[in-house]
């Protein structure tokens, strides 16, 4: 549904782990990283990229200050990817905010699993299948 989105990581290094861990379990790699020396502000400033090979879609952005909390919901092709996702997460630093299963509020199918991320941002993966 989107081509490319970002967040934001006053610890990048955390932030960076989290979803290395995360995104691993739905298949997905950095897909680039770099410094943003043309940045006049910040020329330290470190970001990467995560997503399928050859498609750099979820950005990390290192910044200096807190930017308000934000939800993304990630796809996983199955239940056990959610789970994994979940696991993956938490072992990566996250904390838990949903532990994976169906949610019926949103549909029959529904299945997800809410971790927060070094940021506190709520991150998901659902899957819509059923199993």
């Amino acid at each position: 549904m989107f081509d490319h989105l970002s967040t934001y990581a006053t610890d990048y290094d955390a932030t960076k782990k989290f979803y290395e861990g995360a995104m691993a379990s739905l298949g997905y790699t950095v897909q680039m990283e770099f410094v943003a020396e043309w940045n006049s502000e910040f020329p330290t400033q470190r970001m990467c990229a995560f997503g399928p090979e050859g498609k750099p879609a979820f950005w990390v952005i290192e910044v200096k200050e807190n930017y308000t909390p934000r939800h993304i919901a990630f796809s996983a092709v199955n239940r056990q990817a959610v789970d994994a996702f979940y696991l993956a997460a938490i072992e990566s630093g996250g904390k838990d905010n949903g532990k994976p299963g169906l949610r019926p509020t949103y549909h029959e199918h529904y299945y997800g699993a809410f971790t927060i991320d070094p940021d506190g941002n709520n991150i998901e993966a659902v899957c819509h299948i059923p199993e």
